[in-house]
């Protein structure tokens, strides 16, 4: 005997169609965020937070969050001050080179200046006995260079830098110093009592040379100073002109 289906509006659903029919409710429903309210009553009488966990993972994550927000706006402080901090060093060191140049280079001008700088040979003394002047007590007839007044055994400097070309005995001028100048004139020391430097010495203004004295042909202590264009005894010029043009007020 043959069998049919009942067809028609109370045609009971075979499983298959209930399934897949609730399948698709349950997605609809969690689409829409209502699924909570389709749970088994055991399910649903339990909190909230302990059904989804939703709450908590929220709370969580936005605490994080803002320690992170806050670390990063830390670290971002931090970067700047040290840019600050490093900035101002930088300046701090640049701006100590540069006065440590100045300073260097305001020592260079003033050795500069004082290695070009001339003093008289006899500190706080007079010229007692004028260039030129005449007399049988020179064998040329006249005085070659000047005389300062100065007890023996006062300090007698180098007018100015320049380089050691002879010390030692000459005659009538007793112990001398001569000196081959920076600018290529030469200047003498005569009648010393003691010498103080040697051949090849570099000297610099107002270095002290010797002692004042009366050796040599003399008829009493005194320095006898003399200005030259050649080491050689009569190439002299006059040495207060010389020692004025050179800023030396005697």
């Amino acid at each position: 005997m043959a069998f049919t289906r009942a067809t028609g509006k109370h045609r009971r659903p075979s499983r298959m169609h209930r399934t897949t029919v609730r399948a698709a409710g349950v997605a609809t429903l969690a689409t829409t965020g209502v699924i909570g309210t389709l749970a088994a009553p055991a399910l649903a009488a339990e909190p909230a937070a302990e059904q989804s966990g939703l709450i908590p993972v929220l709370s969580i994550g936005d605490s994080v969050a803002d320690q992170i927000d806050a670390q990063a706006a830390a670290q971002e402080q931090a970067a700047a001050q040290n840019k600050a901090e490093e900035a101002a060093r930088k300046k701090a060191a640049e701006e100590a080179k540069k006065e440590r140049e100045a300073k260097e280079r305001a020592a260079r001008e003033a050795e500069r200046k004082r290695l070009l700088a001339y003093v008289a040979p006899i500190s706080g003394s007079y010229v007692s006995t004028s260039y030129k002047a005449g007399g049988a007590v020179w064998s040329s007839g006249s005085h070659t260079g000047i005389d300062f007044h100065a007890a023996s055994g006062t300090s007698v400097h180098a007018v100015g830098s320049g380089t050691v070309v002879e010390a030692g005995w000459a005659g009538a001028y007793g112990n001398q110093i001569v000196i081959r100048m920076n600018d290529g004139t030469y200047t003498q020391y005569g009648h010393l009592s003691s010498i103080g430097v040697s051949v090849g010495q570099t000297v610099t203004p107002g270095r002290q040379i010797g002692l004042s004295g009366a050796t040599g042909n003399v008829t009493g202590a005194h320095l006898h100073f003399e200005a030259r264009t050649t080491a050689e005894y009569g190439s002299d010029i006059d040495p207060l002109a010389y020692l004025r043009s050179h800023g030396v007020n005697v």
